[in-house]
């Protein structure tokens, strides 16, 4: 379960960005009518659904893309090299790139509350830490200071009995990779565990089609899959996984050196829908679906598995090639979840109500005149009431996280001219 997260300095968000998914203190009707869209743990409510909504470029890619980049960051820097750059851009105005990125995020993990943190810039990783929350106060169970100095010992401290010879993952672990992420690959316990967490509890993007975990999901959840395509108004009444062998190219090929590319044999799941008019024919799903097919399935597949074990998925206009009718069954499945979490981007304005979600629920960015991105919710509008239309207010700029096109025909016809 994710409390928050904060994000600074990552593409357009200069300043520190935080999406929380802790509930506010809402004692309206129409708050106690939407019960299903938080949960309780302990004595604190959080939300099961977070919407970001604005105008192209205005922010919300970039909260996506720099949270996708830090987990991946986590799972994969283990593998990194000395000397490389981070495949992520700075702010660009205002000197911000010659400063660090930071991110932060706190988190509940086998029944523990944690808090994980690290700073980078785009050649080395400046600082990291990790705390437990579990007594309350965040007792430190590592922190990283790169610029404190050079020897191993004064860079790194560690929480009494955390680690394993801790210092002996410090000595391999290099400027540009993550301590946590060593620490799992040399099998210390704890690490594996936060490392497990941001692998197979927290979800940023969609799974590929076809990979591994997309097969395992399907064989798992294929039953209600089926069942939730019904739901979701679909004609598709099964569906199965063929493995076929390809020839694919293993070294592309350049043409400045004139290098061929190689062949290898490779064996790759399809994914073959039937449907109602005649189930004895199969289409295959990536190539003779439709795209809205494609997305929902690609949805739900991930969904299934979030709704069940109570995880946390962030997308990027989820509802992309998708009917509004559609859009409204994705976030009725995360609120008929016991404790699963959603955050997503969306341009759908039919989102935008006090009918489907709380104040605190409905959050937009808005691009700065210094063109970095502003984030804030419709609860920090005190003055609105839940009995108002949202969806008017934000369309008629209300909530300023709206675009102003000069688009009649007069002024088109200006351009032309």
């Amino acid at each position: 379960m994710v409390l928050w997260f904060s994000l600074s300095n990552f593409f357009s968000i200069k300043d520190t960005v935080t999406v929380s998914f802790e509930a506010e203190k809402i004692a309206t009707t129409a708050a106690r009518d939407l019960a299903d869209n938080v949960f309780t743990a302990g004595k604190t409510q959080y939300l099961k659904t977070v919407g970001i909504f604005g105008p192209n470029a205005s922010g919300k890619s970039s909260i996506y893309k720099a949270l996708l980049f830090c987990t991946r960051l986590i799972l994969d820097s283990h593998n990194n090299h000395e000397g490389g750059n981070f495949n992520f851009v700075p702010f660009k105005f205002d000197g911000y790139h010659e400063q660090p990125s930071t991110f932060a995020i706190r988190f509940v993990c086998g029944g523990t509350e944690y808090e994980y943190a690290f700073s980078l810039n785009q050649k080395e990783i400046i600082s990291e830490s990790l705390r437990d929350f579990s007594g309350g106060r965040g007792a430190k169970v590592f922190l990283r200071e790169e610029k404190v100095g050079k020897p191993k010992n004064q860079i790194y401290s560690f929480g009494e009995g955390c680690f394993v010879r801790p210092f002996d993952v410090a000595q391999s672990t290099g400027r540009s990779t993550l301590f946590i992420s060593r620490a799992a690959q040399m099998d210390r316990e704890l690490a594996k565990k936060i490392y497990q967490f941001f692998l197979g509890e927290f979800y940023v993007g969609l799974p590929l089609i076809p990979n591994q975990y997309a097969v395992d999901l399907f064989n798992r959840n294929k039953k209600l899959l089926l069942e939730a395509l019904r739901m979701a108004d679909s004609d598709i009444v099964d569906m199965e996984i063929r493995k076929e062998r390809v020839t694919v190219p293993a070294l592309a090929q350049d043409p400045r050196f004139g290098v061929q590319p190689a062949m290898q044999q490779k064996i790759i799941p399809r994914f073959l829908t039937k449907h109602k008019r005649n189930p004895d024919i199969q289409f295959d799903l990536l190539t003779e679906e439709s795209e809205g097919t494609v997305q929902i399935f690609s949805l739900l597949l991930v969904l299934l598995d979030v709704c069940q074990n109570g995880k946390t998925l962030v997308a990027d206009e989820f509802d992309l090639r998708l009917h509004s009718a559609m859009s409204d069954f994705i976030i009725n499945l995360i609120h008929a979840s016991d404790k699963a979490q959603f955050l997503f981007t969306s341009h759908n304005t039919n989102l935008i109500s006090t009918k489907k979600f709380r104040r605190d629920q409905i959050c937009f960015t808005n691009k700065k005149e210094d063109g970095s991105t502003e984030f804030y919710s419709l609860y920090d509008f005190k003055d609105f009431r839940e009995n108002m239309d949202a969806e008017k207010g934000y369309l008629q700029g209300r909530f300023d996280a709206v675009p102003y096109p000069a688009a009649s025909v007069e002024s088109i016809k200006k351009l032309f001219e």
